[in-house]
């Protein structure tokens, strides 16, 4: 555990002279603030720090950001302040480390007590203060993705109640942003380390039933890799790289839920990932390996030209191969690799070896990367949603659940949550595209408005202007903003179709011909009477009208029905119907 270790780790650029200097002095710093602190698990609670800051230096981070990972604990639990922090370290450390520890106090609930309501409020209160550091500086939200990468690996140390917590929160928020922002590596990890807390019984049943099945997969996947070297090979393209992965746990069982816990319909159990050196050899393998082994119908996914929301560009294909066993492919050049395994991080590095040295300057970059246009999205959508409960909800849905991507018929990609239908779709668009929808195409074909969207599906909106929003719509929808719009819409609708009724309550002295002199009024005004209720008092009646008029025909009304000489009293009430 030393300062050469952050610097060795970190390949894409040699730090110089100032930046090591900055490191030793955040590290001998972050370690004297902590130095008589021990973790739960009884190590020196440094280590946490530094374990932080490694996980840091491996993802190819500035020396900002290193430097902030290993002090992102000293405000919040020595007795060190903020500007402390911004006197040794300077403003932007600071910064980035204050907003670590503004995201420390997020807590995600999902008990069903008393003290429901409050959770709500203060756990939306603390995601939108994550939405806000990440429309700020990514770096923040890599700090503390790194904080709670070590928080899970040391998770066994909480007692049981704090560990599902921890893991549920783990699972719901932080996984689906890492992967939101291309992170599959790390993601992945995540739900692994929290799936044995929240499902201990599925994960000893996968153990149990996957371990022999994960062993005769690999060993096949090792004679494919020779043999899928060797015919590249001999047909000119020399791979940088052929190795395997086995599918995750957490993902494994996600996909056997789908499919009835069928093991035998997995075929990317053990998938293999071929690594070349441009996008044209990326095209060529394939071709050279479905000449070689017969590609399976409907499993061949080109994430090259259309990449998904995220960022993630391969080729994927199933094929057919020794013993006519089904075996996944993925075919990608080594920087898709790279961004593949961490996202919108190995990007930052890209940009950092490229010799930008001012996060100011990197900014742009960032704001121009569309993988990244959903972080505008949600910091606009957050302030549009006030109530808590839809707040959390919303969120997990539109920004952190699984995703597709249908296309629009100008090759345009709509990033939409997994379940989501045309309507979904025709909102994404604009509004006006959702409430005037009257039908779909999807591929070519027409489907109804319920049909739940494929990755890759082709979406054309039949649209009509006289049509409006139907209520039914709500049944279906998946998008905060879909409901949102059409709730609008039929909201308006049934104001404009609402009917101004008036109700008079005419107090008289009952007389021969009184109820004909009354409703000859209404009549000679143009006002249709809906009913009419005769009570006697005595000497006097009690008539209650109902009829369609505005406030303004109401009053001329009544100033006509004061003229009538048997008149005494007239009260009135004007509703909507």
């Amino acid at each position: 555990m030393s300062i050469q270790d952050l610097i060795k780790v970190r390949q894409s650029k040699i730090f110089d002279q100032n930046e090591i200097s900055l490191l030793e002095r955040a590290f001998n710093f972050a370690k004297k603030a902590h130095q008589s602190q021990k973790r739960k698990s009884g190590e020196p609670y440094f280590n946490h720090c530094y374990q932080t800051a490694l996980q840091l230096a491996n993802w190819q981070m500035d020396s900002s950001t290193i430097a902030a990972g290993l002090l992102h604990d000293v405000a919040e639990d020595t007795i060190n302040s903020i500007d402390e922090i911004k006197k040794n370290f300077g403003e932007e450390i600071a910064f980035l480390v204050d907003g670590v520890t503004k995201l420390g106090y997020l807590k995600y609930q999902k008990e069903e007590n008393s003290a429901k309501k409050t959770k709500q409020i203060e756990t939306a209160e603390n995601l939108r203060k994550m939405i806000l550091a990440l429309s700020r500086d990514l770096r923040v939200i890599f700090i503390k993705l790194s904080d709670r990468l070590h928080n899970m690996k040391t998770l066994y140390a909480q007692p049981a109640q704090k560990q599902k917590q921890i893991a549920l929160e783990t699972s719901e928020i932080y996984a689906p942003l890492a992967y939101r922002l291309g992170m599959a590596n790390l993601a992945g990890e995540l739900e692994d380390l929290a799936f044995p807390h929240l499902y201990p019984q599925e994960y000893k049943w996968l153990k149990e039933n996957i371990k022999e099945r994960y062993e005769e997969r690999q060993k096949y996947s090792e004679k494919i890799k020779i043999i899928a070297a060797k015919i590249l090979k001999e047909n000119g393209i020399e791979p940088i790289k052929i190795d395997f992965r086995a599918k995750r746990y957490s993902s494994l069982y996600k996909k056997l839920f789908r499919l009835d816990m069928n093991l035998e319909q997995v075929y990317d159990l053990v998938a293999l990932r071929v690594i070349v050196k441009n996008i044209e050899e990326c095209y060529a393998a394939m071709g050279i390996i479905h000449q070689f082994w017969p590609p399976m119908p409907g499993k061949i996914k080109d994430y090259i030209a259309m990449p998904k929301p995220n960022g993630y560009q391969s080729l994927h294909t199933t094929v057919f191969c020794l013993n006519n066993k089904p075996t996944e492919f993925q075919i990608r050049t080594e920087k898709m690799h790279e961004e593949a395994e961490n996202g919108i991080a190995a990007y930052w590095a890209y940009t950092e070896a490229k010799g930008t040295k001012k996060y100011e300057e990197q900014k742009p970059i960032f704001a121009e990367k569309k993988e990244l246009t959903w972080i505008n999205q949600l910091k606009e959508w957050q302030k549009e949603v006030a109530n808590p409960e839809e707040f959390i909800q919303s969120l997990k849905i539109d920004f952190f659940k699984d995703r597709i991507f249908a296309i629009t018929p100008k090759g345009e990609v709509m990033d939409l949550p997994f379940g989501a239908t045309p309507v979904d779709f025709a909102y994404a668009i604009h509004t006006d595209i959702g409430d005037q929808c009257v039908g779909a195409k999807i591929n070519g074909k027409i489907t109804s408005l319920n049909h739940q969207l494929q990755s890759g599906d082709l979406v054309e909106i039949l649209t009509q202007k006289s049509k409006k929003p139907s209520e039914s719509w709500l049944e279906f929808v998946k998008t905060s903003m879909a409901k949102k719009k059409i709730k609008l819409s039929v909201k308006k609708s049934s104001q404009l179709n609402k009917k101004e009724m008036a109700e008079f309550k005419i107090i008289a002295e009952d007389k021969i011909g009184l109820l004909k002199n009354i409703t000859s009024v209404f009549s000679r005004n143009r006002v249709n009477i809906q009913t009419t209720n005769i009570t006697p008092s005595g000497k006097y009646g009690i008539i209650k009208i109902s009829c369609e008029a505005n406030k303004e025909k109401t009053e001329k009304l009544i100033l006509k029905l004061k003229k009538i000489k048997e008149v005494r009293e007239i009260n009135y009430k004007i509703y909507a119907e």
